[in-house]
């Protein structure tokens, strides 16, 4: 098996996703009439949703103390040739002999795409957030500018949250990759071929086994 994920991008990964799930929820049962009125305790409700949408940049500056963390940001952040051609295609998830015909990083362009609007999406949360928690100092345009932003933002995050989960839970390599940190070298060689000649060039010791075997022809005679 080879190494995907430590155990802080995990932790980072889970901790943002129970943080945005839970203000989903209580977005919507704050928002929907049948909702608000089944639950009930809408300031409760009001106030797990402010607390947890504040909280949401914790675990992404907490995972900065770790250097794989560090490494993956600025892989989903680098968008070089393969990631265009992998939007081009649209055989982009193609195999051909065992390995996928568009040999993408870590990171497909998808997950790349994901992860940029995820984190602006949660920077504009935070502001439009801040300006209705503490209606106070700001004009009235403000006010009625910010419900409007965080509203319709809102749509579109448990859009991109639920396609998330949709592929993910297609993907059964790719789910326990983010749950066990680990993935099988046929799955990296179908899905995410670039990473893996990656690690074949400057494998990790305690996978070189792993790379070896998905890639004979990198052993040596």
């Amino acid at each position: 098996m080879l190494a995907r994920f430590t155990g802080a991008e995990r932790a980072v990964h889970h901790a943002t996703a129970v943080l945005m799930l839970v203000c989903l929820g209580t977005a919507a049962c704050l928002y929907v009439p049948d909702l608000a009125t089944l639950v009930g305790r809408r300031s409760l409700l009001r106030t797990v949703h402010v607390w947890c949408g504040f909280a949401l940049p914790v675990p992404m500056l907490a995972g900065w103390l770790s250097r794989a963390f560090r490494e993956d940001v600025r892989r989903l952040n680098r968008f070089g040739p393969r990631d265009r051609e992998w939007l081009r295609r649209a055989d982009r998830r193609a195999v051909a002999g065992g390995r996928g015909v568009v040999p993408v990083g870590k990171f497909n362009a998808g997950q790349k795409l994901n992860a940029a609007f995820v984190a602006g999406a949660i920077l504009v949360m935070l502001g439009t957030g801040a300006v209705m928690s503490f209606p106070d100092p700001w004009p009235v345009g403000w006010r009625t500018g910010a419900t409007f932003v965080h509203d319709w933002l809102t749509l579109a995050v448990l859009a991109a949250v639920v396609g998330h989960l949709w592929y993910a839970l297609r993907d059964p390599g790719a789910l326990g990759g983010m749950w066990h940190g680990r993935v099988g070298p046929e799955w990296a060689a179908r899905h995410h071929a670039g990473w893996l000649d990656e690690l074949v060039k400057a494998p990790d010791p305690r996978q070189e086994r792993s790379v070896k075997t998905a890639n004979p022809d990198s052993a040596e005679p």
